[in-house]
């Protein structure tokens, strides 16, 4: 039997499915969205965890537009994101605040 999920992992999931074709949200922006703002590496380890395909984990970036990790295949995180149109460059976004989305808050 699988590990049953806490509220707050539910939560960031949720917030995570939301976030649009072609945008992004920092591990900051899903926990402030997720009204716990400084849980932005708990996002991270939630992301890390998450190995289900419905969960657009490659949208979620850290702070400044960088890429941050995505289960250790940066690679992988470039292309996903370079295939929704984002241009990546030196590790980064490139025109972070454009693409850059901002939940509402649950």
């Amino acid at each position: 039997m699988g590990k049953k999920r806490s509220d707050f992992a539910s939560q960031v999931l949720t917030i995570v499915r939301r976030i649009p074709y072609g945008r992004v949200a920092t591990y900051g922006d899903v926990a402030a969205a997720a009204r716990r703002p400084l849980a932005h590496r708990a996002v991270g380890n939630i992301m890390r965890t998450c190995h289900d395909t419905s969960v657009p984990c490659h949208r979620v970036i850290a702070a400044e537009g960088k890429l941050g990790g995505y289960a250790g295949d940066l690679q992988r995180k470039r292309s996903l994101l370079m295939g929704e149109g984002l241009a990546v460059s030196a590790g980064k976004v490139r025109n972070f605040a454009e693409v850059r989305w901002k939940a509402k808050k649950n």
